[in-house]
C-alpha cells in the first residue's frame, strides 16, 4: 500500500467532487477545413474555455512516451500518461528498441517459436495491423522479424494482414501491400518460402476489443486459421476488387484468403508458430484468448490447432495474457487511482464499452481490476454494435446521466469519464457525423457544468489526443486534398494537435492564477487533479498546470 498523499495547505478543497472529463479525440486543429470541433456548435465548450483557466496540452510524440514528435498520440498512451502522472517509454518505442539492440531475438520466446518450426519445416505465422501507424503496430517491426526468422533458419512464413485505413490514410492499403510484396520477393528463395496468406479490414475481422463484437474475431479465425472465405490470387487483387465492389475504405474491407491452385496458401495447423505482432493490448486480447483458451465458448472454432502462440507484448499484466510474449511492456506503478485509494478518496469511473478499458485498465497503468472494492466503483455502458457514423451521439447521454447521479450522491471525491464520440466517430472519416458527435458531446458538457456547479465541485476538461479536429488530408501548403469525385479526401487517423485543459471551478477564490502553466503534456493532468482534491502530488509526478499564488 502506498503512503497517503499529504494535504495541501494553501488550498481549501471544494465541497463537491473533482470531475475529470476526457473528450476522446478532441483537439485544436490548425486548418479550418476538416475541423469538426470548430465546425460544430459547441456553446458550452466555448463558454468555459473563454471564461475559466485554460491551456493547451501536448498529447503526442515524446510527450506521451512515443519515439518521435511526428508520432501521433493514441488513447492507450494518453490514458496511461494521465493516470500515472509521468511519461513512460511506450509500445512502439519499446519494441523498436528491443529490435534495434537485438534483445528480442536473444529472448527465449523468439527462439522457442522459431525453433519450433525450424526443425519440422512447419510455418511461422504473423498476424497484425498492417501499417506504420505506430498506434497498434509498425510494419518495420514485421519486416525485421521476418528477416531475422530467415536468418535463424525458419523455412516458411505466412503473414495475415489487417488493413488499417484508420491510423493511416483511409485508402492507403496498396501503398503498404505492393512494397511489402517486393520485400518478400527479395527474401524468397529455394529454402525460404514467404507470402501474404489472408487479410481484411481491422473493423471487420480480428481486432475487436472490450468484448464488443466477438463476431469480428470469429471472422478473423475463419480467415487466418481455417482459410475459409472468398479467395484471391494476391492481396493486391483482393483489395482492388473488394474496394470496387463495396466502396469500402481500408478498415471496412471484407475478409479475403489468398489461394494457389484453388487452395489457401497459409492455414494455421498443428505444429505451427504464431506471433500476433500488435504491441497495443486492447485489440489484441480477444484473438489471444481464441488461440490460448482451451475451454473456449465465444464461438465454434471448428478446429483448434496446437501451436506455439506469442504476442508482441504482455497485453494484460494482471491476467498474464498472453502466456508468451516477445517484449516486456512498461512497468507503470503508483497511479493517481492507487494514491487516492491509499488516501481514502472514493472514486467513480465510467465510459461505454468502446472506451471503458481506457478509463479503467489503461488509466490504472495497464492494470485489470480495482485497487479497492470499497473505494472504487466502475460502470460500463454497453456500446451499440452499429457503425458509429449512424449513432454519432453514441452513449454520451447515458454516460452523463450516470455521472450526474454520482455527483448528486455525494459519495465520490474523484469522478472520471470518457466520452468516445470525438474519436470513434471521426475514425469513420465522415465529417458530418463528427460534427453531430461534437454537438451531442457539448450538450452533455453543459449538463455536467450545471451538476458540478450545484455540487460546488470542480470539472477538469481535457482529451487524450486529437482526431475530430483534423478530418481532411491536406497538402504541404495547407490546401485540402481532393478525391476524383471532387470531395475532400478524408483523414481517419489521429492528429498531432494539442488538446484542451480547462479548469471549470465556479467556487474559484484566486488561490491559483488564471494563467496556467504552458508547454506541458497530458501527463500533467494527474498532478492537477490531485492538487484540486486538496493534496500534494508525488514529487516525481510531472508538474500540475496550476500556478499557485
Amino acid at each position: 500500500m502506498l503512503k497517503p498523499l499529504t494535504k495541501k495547505t494553501n488550498f481549501t478543497k471544494r465541497k463537491g467532487p473533482v470531475v475529470l472529463v476526457i473528450m476522446d479525440g478532441v483537439g485544436f486543429g490548425k486548418y479550418k477545413e476538416g475541423d469538426a470541433v470548430a465546425a460544430a456548435l459547441m456553446t458550452n465548450f466555448d463558454l468555459i474555455k473563454s471564461t475559466y483557466p485554460f491551456v493547451k496540452l501536448k498529447a503526442h510524440g515524446t510527450a506521451v512516451g512515443l519515439p518521435a514528435d511526428d508520432d501521433m498520440g493514441n488513447s492507450e498512451v494518453g490514458h496511461n500518461a494521465m493516470g500515472c502522472g509521468r511519461v513512460y517509454a511506450q509500445g512502439a518505442k519499446l519494441v523498436s528498441g528491443s529490435i534495434e539492440t537485438g534483445k528480442m531475438f536473444k529472448g527465449d520466446i523468439w527462439n522457442k517459436l522459431v525453433s519450433n518450426v525450424k526443425t519440422t519445416g512447419k510455418t511461422l505465422h504473423f498476424i497484425g495491423l498492417f501499417s506504420d501507424g505506430n498506434v497498434h503496430s509498425n510494419n518495420n517491426h514485421l519486416k525485421a522479424m521476418i528477416t531475422k526468422a530467415k536468418e535463424d533458419g525458419a523455412s516458411k512464413v505466412r503473414v495475415h494482414i489487417l488493413l488499417d485505413g484508420r491510423d493511416v490514410g483511409e485508402t492507403s492499403a496498396l501503398e503498404y501491400i505492393d512494397p511489402f510484396e517486393d520485400f518478400l520477393s527479395s527474401l524468397r528463395n529455394s529454402s525460404f518460402d514467404c507470402a501474404i496468406a489472408s487479410g481484411g479490414g481491422r473493423m471487420v475481422i480480428t481486432m475487436d476489443r472490450y468484448n464488443a463484437n466477438w463476431s469480428m474475431v470469429e471472422k478473423g479465425w475463419k480467415t487466418h486459421v481455417l482459410g475459409e472465405g472468398r479467395m484471391f490470387k494476391s492481396a493486391h487483387e483482393a483489395v482492388e476488387i473488394l474496394r470496387k465492389e463495396t466502396g469500402a475504405i481500408d478498415q471496412d474491407i471484407p475478409a479475403f484468403v489468398i489461394e494457389k491452385d484453388g487452395k489457401p496458401v497459409g492455414t494455421i495447423v498443428d505444429g505451427d508458430s504464431v506471433i500476433f505482432y500488435n504491441f497495443r493490448g486492447d485489440r489484441s486480447l480477444e484473438i489471444t484468448e481464441t488461440f490460448e483458451k482451451e475451454d473456449f465458448n465465444r464461438f465454434d472454432r471448428k478446429r483448434y490447432p496446437n501451436v506455439e502462440y506469442a504476442g508482441m507484448m504482455e497485453y494484460d499484466g494482471d491476467a498474464h495474457v498472453p502466456k508468451q510474449f516477445l517484449v516486456n511492456p512498461p512497468s507503470i506503478d503508483r497511479t493517481i487511482g492507487e494514491y487516492l485509494v491509499s488516501t481514502g478518496v472514493k472514486q467513480f469511473a465510467i465510459s461505454e464499452t468502446q472506451k471503458f478499458g481506457h478509463v479503467t485498465y489503461f488509466f490504472n497503468g495497464n492494470r485489470t481490476g480495482k485497487f479497492s472494492e470499497e473505494l472504487e466503483d466502475y460502470v460500463e455502458i454497453t456500446s451499440d454494435i452499429v457503425p458509429f457514423s449512424q449513432r454519432p451521439w453514441m452513449k454520451c447521454a447515458e454516460i452523463t446521466d450516470k455521472v450526474i447521479e454520482a455527483i448528486k450522491s455525494d459519495k465520490y471525491g474523484f469522478i472520471r469519464l470518457n466520452f468516445p464520440n470525438g474519436d470513434m466517430v471521426s475514425h469513420t472519416g465522415i465529417f458530418e457525423a463528427a460534427v453531430c458527435a461534437m454537438g451531442a458531446l457539448d450538450i452533455c458538457l453543459g449538463r455536467l457544468m450545471k451538476a458540478v456547479e450545484e455540487a460546488k465541485g470542480i470539472m477538469v476538461v481535457t482529451a487524450d489526443h486529437g482526431n475530430a479536429d483534423d478530418m481532411y488530408e491536406h497538402e504541404k501548403d495547407g490546401r485540402v486534398k481532393i478525391k476524383e469525385n471532387g470531395k475532400p479526401k478524408a483523414k481517419t487517423a489521429h492528429s498531432l494537435n494539442p488538446v484542451p485543459c480547462i479548469i471549470f471551478d465556479p467556487e474559484y477564490k484566486e488561490e491559483y492564477g488564471r494563467q496556467l502553466r504552458e508547454g506541458l503534456g497530458v501527463s500533467s493532468i494527474a498532478a492537477t487533479c490531485i492538487e484540486l482534491l486538496g493534496y500534494n502530488p508525488p514529487e516525481d509526478y510531472n508538474p500540475s498546470v496550476l500556478i499557485w499564488k
